[in-house]
């Protein structure tokens, strides 16, 4: 499989084209990052490694990493966490507060950010120190003991998270956040606030891609039937109100953030992760579609 050519011809391609997207500018650190950036990194479950273009430059993952905290809680807590959360795509915004009043505090899904919020409460009540659990757990998937939060990000992100904080009371009120208000926040705005490439972002992602093993180190991180679900939720719920048509053009489980990150597996074979500040109107990266949408049909290596 010529995945180097492929991967250099697409970027170079849509790279000379025009993008209409625009850099998210409601968490002002993120709006302060050069929106010509892009990085993409495929990770083989043979540790085989294709690359193009700002791969090995960090970046804020943001909404990447509820996959991690969805990972680290199912495996701490089992089938019971499903009682807490939903596992329906939402077909809405990422921060509906409609949706969540209409179903009495239970968020449809882990990966959008009431669902999201929930999981850093379970993991506020199992761990005594969830923030370095979250890491360990991270590291130990990726084996890169460096990747950590940006305190920078940390704070813009305290400074205009009205939304969330809305979603975290109305949970509260129906009794579905355990712990308090406040600790329950920083946890999550510190998950949506670590820092990593695209390098390590697939290579943390590769464990998906093997069954919940991680290759390198032969270590289970998560069982193989939770990271069957795991798959099947990112399919159904990694891009909100757009995963139907990332699933209709790009057939891979997969979850983006704001930050312009998305990452993408193709189980028993591959990781691939990719980065383009410019969004879409939906929130993905711009540029990160179209090019998951062109590899995956000129590789043909979809779930389909």
């Amino acid at each position: 499989m010529k995945f180097q050519e492929r991967i250099t011809q697409i970027a170079e391609e849509l790279l000379s084209a025009e993008n209409p997207g625009k850099v998210a500018t409601y968490i002002p650190e993120l709006g302060k990052v050069d929106p010509n950036k892009f990085g993409v990194h495929l990770t083989t479950l043979g540790d085989t490694h294709y690359y193009y273009g700002h791969s090995c430059e960090k970046f804020s993952i943001q909404s990447v990493a509820k996959v991690f905290g969805l990972a680290l809680a199912y495996r701490e807590l089992g089938e019971s966490i499903w009682t807490r959360v939903g596992v329906e795509p939402s077909g809405a915004s990422f921060s509906s507060i409609v949706q969540l009043e209409t179903n009495e505090g239970i968020p449809r899904n882990p990966l959008i950010n009431a669902g999201a919020i929930v999981i850093c409460d379970i993991l506020i009540s199992i761990f005594e120190n969830p923030k370095q659990a979250l890491l360990d757990f991270i590291h130990s998937a990726s084996g890169n003991p460096a990747i950590t939060y940006n305190s920078v990000i940390v704070a813009s992100e305290k400074e205009t998270s009205y939304t969330n904080s809305a979603l975290v009371n109305l949970m509260k009120s129906f009794g579905n956040i355990h712990n308090a208000i406040d600790e329950v926040m920083d946890v999550y705005i510190h998950l949506c606030a670590i820092e990593m490439t695209c390098k390590e972002l697939s290579r943390a992602f590769i464990f998906l891609a093997a069954h919940g093993k991680n290759p390198c180190t032969q270590e289970q991180i998560i069982t193989a039937s939770q990271s069957k679900r795991i798959l099947a939720i990112m399919q159904l719920c990694g891009f909100y109100d757009e995963a139907g048509e990332f699933a209709f053009r790009v057939g891979l489980p997969g979850k983006s953030g704001v930050g312009g990150g998305i990452i993408a597996i193709l189980p028993n074979q591959y990781s691939i992760a990719l980065w383009s500040p410019k969004l879409n109107k939906k929130g993905n990266s711009y540029i990160g579609m179209q090019f998951l949408e062109r590899f995956t049909t000129e590789t043909d290596t979809s779930i389909f």
